[in-house]
């Protein structure tokens, strides 16, 4: 059976270019990037190129750019770090948990309300910085439906307050395009294979003139800004995908997603019980989330799974965690029925055709045997 893999928000296949350029870096004798030797020092040039591809890909100077494992810790930095500042934290009921556990892990918390679109009001988060406030945590679009924020207004509300501003685009990096320098955030967290880049390595774009503590001690890597011997081989294909999503590439990849996610938007438009969160228009070109009435989001999966069709629920309970979705909550909509298809670098016309073809027969046979 052909499989169709509609699930790119969780992560995204590694793309051939940073296949190739991990499996080069892999070949190579792998010296210590920190040591002057020839093999330490052609370490050193993988990783140095591959900042400078980041960075360019970001919109910001190489110096900018600290590795981490992940946008997991990128985000844990960002909140360690502003902590050292000051103990308040301000943030939308629908960020990540990564940001949301982070900062409540960092001191005390604002959490601001949002709309039943899943979008924040720029003056209600700005209106919940105080004098003790380090940071503002705002998320380019979020993880489960989409919904795009107002990065630019709050950026420039949180200079006016001389308040930190960290944005979590582990969701839009490789989807939309980003220029840190010129949008006057402080902090940028982003996650390498959400874009077609490796597991386990990731960025923190911090402003110039910026110093946080290091979240991670020990050596003296990554400008003392994260301890601990850099991956080499990931970290050159992080930036090897980096350097395929040109200005040209990227706009081509989203104009895809967007017709693909469209033509999902409008196929399920006639299907009984079942309707789209968040935002018609401001959303990311890649992600839709459906609610889906009346029946639990697992049953839907394994459906599409013995179909062919790799998707995830909005709602944590299709996961590790049984719980309900505090992004669908915070929206005051179902949490715990949702269906969200995610396409990507790699996705065809042929993978939406199979999730559309299978999910109205998945769907009137969960409800006649409920109705039974």
């Amino acid at each position: 059976m052909t499989r169709h893999y509609l699930d790119h928000a969780s992560t995204s296949p590694a793309r051939p270019e940073a296949i190739a350029a991990m499996v080069a870096t892999l070949g190579r004798p792998g010296g210590d990037p920190g040591r002057i030797h020839a093999e330490g020092l052609e370490a050193r040039v993988a990783v140095e190129t591959a900042r400078g591809q980041v960075a360019q890909f970001l919109g910001t100077r190489p110096r900018s750019v600290v590795f981490t494992s992940g946008a997991t810790e990128a985000i844990a930095t960002a909140c360690w770090g502003a902590a050292g500042r000051s103990p308040h934290q301000v943030l939308a009921a629908v960020e990540h948990s990564a940001v949301r556990r982070a900062a409540e892990a960092n001191g005390t918390v604002t959490v601001v309300p949002v709309d039943g679109e899943g979008r924040v009001g720029p003056e209600a988060l700005l209106d919940a910085v105080t004098a003790d406030t380090a940071v503002v945590h705002l998320q380019w679009g979020n993880h489960e439906v989409g919904t795009l924020q107002a990065v630019e207004e709050v950026a420039a509300g949180c200079r006016e307050r001389g308040v930190l501003l960290h944005v979590d685009a582990a969701q839009a990096a490789g989807h939309l395009p980003i220029r840190f320098d010129d949008l006057g955030i402080d902090l940028l967290s982003v996650s390498a294979h959400k874009l077609g880049g490796p597991g386990g390595v990731g960025a923190l774009l911090v402003r110039r003139g910026l110093r946080l503590r290091p979240l991670l001690l020990g050596g003296d890597q990554e400008r003392a800004r994260r301890a601990g011997l850099e991956p080499v081989a990931a970290i050159a294909g992080f930036g090897a995908a980096a350097a395929v999503l040109d200005e040209t590439t990227l706009a081509a990849e989203a104009h895809t997603q967007r017709r693909l996610t469209d033509r999902i938007v409008a196929e399920v438009a006639d299907l009984e019980g079942v309707r789209v969160y968040g935002s018609p228009t401001e959303r990311l070109p890649h992600v839709v989330c459906l609610g889906i009435d009346g029946i639990e989001p697992q049953a839907v999966l394994l459906g599409l799974d013995r179909a062919g069709v790799a998707a995830h629920s909005g709602s944590a309970c299709s996961s590790e965690a049984l719980e309900p979705s505090p992004v669908l909550e915070a929206m005051g909509v179902d949490a715990h029925r949702s269906l969200r298809l995610s396409v990507g670098w790699s996705s065809t016309e042929a993978d939406v055709d199979a999730a559309l073809g299978a999910l109205p027969g998945i769907l009137a046979h969960l409800r006649s045997l409920s109705a039974s």
